[in-house]
C-alpha cells in the first residue's frame, strides 16, 4: 500500500467525493447563472480525448484543493491521488478536513470559491443539503465533478449493482464450497444513500436466490466507519451470535470483524467480504486464515489521480469526460501485488491506457464553454 508514514494523517471509503475547479470571469460565469443543467436521464456516448478544446478560464489561481469528509482510508486515498496529480500537473494543493459536519464542508467550498482556487474536491455524507452550494458554484463559473451523487460538471460513479454483484458472487461460491449452501448473513448497507442502494439489491437477489441462506440482519450503521460497524455488529451479535457472512462497505465489515475477535465468534470458515479495497482489509486477505476473505476495489487513488489531472485540463481549456465509471475489482491473491503498486503510484496507471482502462470508462465530453450542461441527475451507467 502506500506509505502512511510519508502521508501525514491520511488513513483510504466510499461515500460522496465531489471535485469543484472554480473557473471563469465573472462577466462569462454571470451569463450561466440559474442554468439547470441536464435534468433528465442521458445516455453519454464514449469519450473523444480528441475533441476540440475550448476558451481557458481566467483569474483563478493554480490551486487544488481538497475538502475532505473524514479520514476514512477511502478518502485518503483519493487525497494521495489528487495530490499526486497536482505535483505533476504544477498545481498548489491543499487540503482541509470537514469532521463529517456539512456545514463546514460548504463554508470551505464557498470560501474557496470567493478566494477564486482554481480547483476544488469535496465530500460531504450529505449530499442534498451538499447541492446548493456545488451548483452556485456552477454558476458562479465552476467545474464541479462528483462521485456519485449530482450536480456535477464531470460525475463519477461505479456501476453500483455490479459493485454488488461481483462481491456476492464470491460469496456464494465460498457459502456453496465450504458451508454446504447454508449460511446465516449479516447486511451492513448504506440504503440511506440512494446511489449507492443498488449494490445492496444485487446482494439480496442474490442470496434470497439460495434456499439455504437466511439473511439475520440487514441494517445501515452510523457513521459508515469501522467504529459504525463494530458497534452495529455488537448489537446484532446479542441476537444472532452464530453469524457465517457479512457484506459492505470495507469501513464496516473490518468493524464487524473486530466485533465478532472481541466475542471470540470469529471462524476461519466465515466470508467476511467488503467494498472499497481498504489496505485493512487487503491486509486481512493475505494472511489467508481470517474470515475477511474478499475486497472489491474501487481504486481511489487512481481515480483521485484522474480527476486531479481532469481538474488541470479543464484550467487548460481541454474538453473532459461528462461521466466516468470507477470499475470493480476482486481482489485476490493473484492481483493483490500489481494493485497495491497501482495505489502507490496511479501515474503510471493513468499512463498506461491497458492498465487505465481496467480501472476507469469514460463517457461524454464537456469543457468549459459548454460547462452549462452540467449534469444535475443520478447518472448511472447501468441506467439506459
Amino acid at each position: 500500500m502506500f506509505d502512511r508514514n510519508k502521508i501525514a494523517g491520511r488513513r483510504l471509503i466510499g461515500t460522496a467525493l465531489l471535485l469543484v475547479a472554480a473557473v471563469g470571469g465573472l462577466t462569462v460565469a454571470d451569463a450561466k447563472e440559474g442554468a439547470p443543467g441536464i435534468t433528465q436521464r442521458t445516455v453519454f456516448p464514449a469519450f473523444d480525448p480528441h475533441a476540440p478544446s475550448c476558451n481557458a478560464p481566467v483569474g483563478l489561481t493554480k490551486v487544488l484543493a481538497y475538502v475532505q469528509e473524514n479520514e476514512r482510508d477511502f478518502l485518503q486515498g483519493v487525497d494521495h491521488g489528487l495530490s499526486m496529480a497536482a505535483k505533476n500537473r504544477g498545481l498548489e494543493y491543499r487540503r482541509v478536513l470537514a469532521e463529517n459536519d456539512v456545514g463546514k464542508a460548504i463554508a470551505h467550498v464557498q470560501s474557496l470559491v470567493a478566494a477564486k482556487v482554481g480547483a476544488m474536491v469535496a465530500t460531504s455524507s450529505d449530499p442534498v443539503a451538499f447541492s446548493p452550494a456545488l451548483q452556485q458554484a456552477i454558476w458562479s463559473g465552476a467545474f464541479v465533478g462528483t462521485i456519485v451523487p449530482p450536480p456535477a460538471t464531470l460525475l463519477l460513479n461505479a456501476p453500483q449493482y455490479r459493485t454488488g454483484k461481483v462481491l456476492t458472487d464470491a460469496a456464494i461460491d465460498h457459502i456453496n464450497t465450504k458451508l454446504g449452501g447454508k449460511a446465516k448473513v449479516v447486511l451492513l448497507t448504506q440504503d440511506t444513500m440512494e446511489f449507492l442502494a443498488p449494490r445492496f439489491t444485487a446482494m439480496r437477489d442474490g442470496l434470497n436466490a439460495m434456499p439455504g441462506v437466511i439473511i439475520v440482519a440487514d441494517i445501515a450503521p452510523k457513521p459508515v466507519t469501522k467504529e459504525g460497524g463494530a458497534a452495529t455488529m455488537k448489537t446484532i451479535l446479542l441476537a444472532n451470535p452464530d453469524v457465517d457472512v457479512v457484506l459492505g462497505a470495507d469501513a464496516v465489515v473490518l468493524g464487524a470483524l473486530e466485533a465478532l475477535r472481541a466475542a471470540g465468534k470469529d471462524r476461519p470458515d466465515q466470508f467476511l467480504g467488503g467494498i472499497d479495497g481498504e489496505p485493512e482489509a487487503v491486509a486481512e486477505i493475505r494472511k489467508g486464515n481470517s474470515p475477511y476473505k474478499a475486497s472489491i476495489s474501487l481504486s481511489s487513488p487512481v481515480f483521485g489521480y484522474a480527476m486531479g489531472q481532469f481538474a488541470a485540463d479543464w484550467l487548460q481549456g481541454k474538453s473532459i469526460p461528462h461521466a466516468m465509471d470507477i470499475l470493480p475489482i476482486a481482489l485476490t491473491s493473484a492481483n493483490l501485488a500489481q494493485y497495491e503498486a497501482d495505489l502507490l503510484d496511479p501515474a503510471s496507471v493513468y499512463a498506461d491506457a491497458a492498465r487505465r482502462d481496467a480501472y476507469l470508462k469514460m463517457y461524454g465530453n464537456i469543457c468549459y464553454d459548454s460547462r452549462d450542461r452540467y449534469i444535475n441527475f443520478p447518472w448511472s451507467s447501468e441506467q439506459k
